[in-house]
């Protein structure tokens, strides 16, 4: 099982930037798939980025491409969301996440390429970001 812990949340101004923390425990494998969705007021959660733990590999929606970095620090057990160039839109809570995946490296690659972050087994318990004009 795995747990999850986000951290980092707080306000930011419009064209600023903010780093996003995820402390990971539990069993945990390399061909599990991890990632960070978002919820804004009124919205339904949306996956925002998401990385091939085994090979790094990552992945990200059109609307944050080019301005959020996901990564992570498998030693320190931790993922990352490094989000540069905020706007207003970007306020939501937003949640570490966890795909859950026993296999081969080839086909949980796969899974983590196609299913994006409609499969994911585990959640944190979210943190809050909001960006103000």
């Amino acid at each position: 099982q795995v747990q999850l812990v986000e951290s980092g949340g707080g306000s930011v101004q419009a064209g600023g930037s903010h780093r996003l923390s995820c402390a990971v425990s539990g069993s945990t494998y390399s061909t599990y798939c991890m990632g960070w969705s978002r919820q804004g007021p009124g919205l339904e959660r949306e996956g925002v980025a998401r990385i091939y733990v085994g090979d790094g590999v990552t992945y990200y929606d059109d609307s944050v491409k080019g301005r959020f970095t996901i990564s992570q620090d498998i030693a320190a057990n931790t993922l990352y969301l490094q989000m540069n160039s905020l706007n207003t839109e970007d306020t939501a809570m937003y949640y570490c996440a966890a795909l859950r995946c026993v296999g081969s490296h080839a086909g949980c690659s796969r899974i983590c390429r196609d299913a994006g972050s409609r499969a994911y087994n585990y959640w944190g318990q979210g943190t809050q970001v909001t960006v103000s004009s």
